[in-house]
């Protein structure tokens, strides 16, 4: 295992967030709903918005179910609204060309709509153990600075290196461990 990779695993272990209701599942629907729900949100603001949610659509069948204003109406003050459609909406998908399956590679995964490639990873390291680099704007600013990578992490050579940089850290064994941590 990479020394970074190394590091990152026993800090998680010791210091990591514990108890997250999405935390201690392998379900890929509700680390799904999580992940959509986590983009650019606080995770103390997820929470209670995550447990409703679940409570009224405990699984993808039901959010298929569901008409999309009462997904928004349980969306209502979370923020960025093509989230919540863009779920409802993949929830359909889901169910109506994958009988409700969540497909358990980060390339199908990256077909479900609202998902991109580093939350398709996540998805797939938490649900499957999949070993699957993330690369979120969090894990780019942190890689940048430990590793000195010179630029802006948008530009696209730089995250070109730095996504080469997170699969070359990824380690073999233990990685929805080390997603968190570079997550937490």
């Amino acid at each position: 295992m990479p020394a970074f990779a190394s590091l990152l695993v026993a800090w998680q272990r010791r210091h990591g967030r514990k108890g997250l209701p999405w935390q201690d599942t392998r379900d890929p629907y509700r680390i799904w709903l999580s992940e959509v729900m986590l983009q650019q949100t606080q995770v103390a603001a997820v929470i209670p918005y995550y447990r409703r949610f679940v409570s009224r659509f405990p699984d993808v069948h039901a959010l298929a179910r569901a008409d999309e204003d009462e997904v928004l109406r349980l969306w209502s003050g979370l923020g960025y609204y093509a989230r919540a459609r863009n779920l409802h909406r993949a929830a359909r998908k889901l169910v109506s060309e994958h009988g409700g399956r969540f497909p358990d590679s980060v390339d199908e995964i990256e077909q479900v709509p609202g998902i991109g490639r580093s939350s398709a990873a996540a998805i797939a390291a938490f649900a499957f153990g999949r070993r699957a680099a993330i690369l979120d704007g969090n894990v780019k600013r942190v890689l940048a600075r430990c590793y000195g990578v010179e630029g802006w992490p948008g530009e696209r050579e730089v995250e070109a290196k730095l996504w080469r940089l997170a699969e070359r850290l990824l380690p073999r064994d233990d990685v929805g461990v080390y997603t968190q941590a570079l997550m937490d």
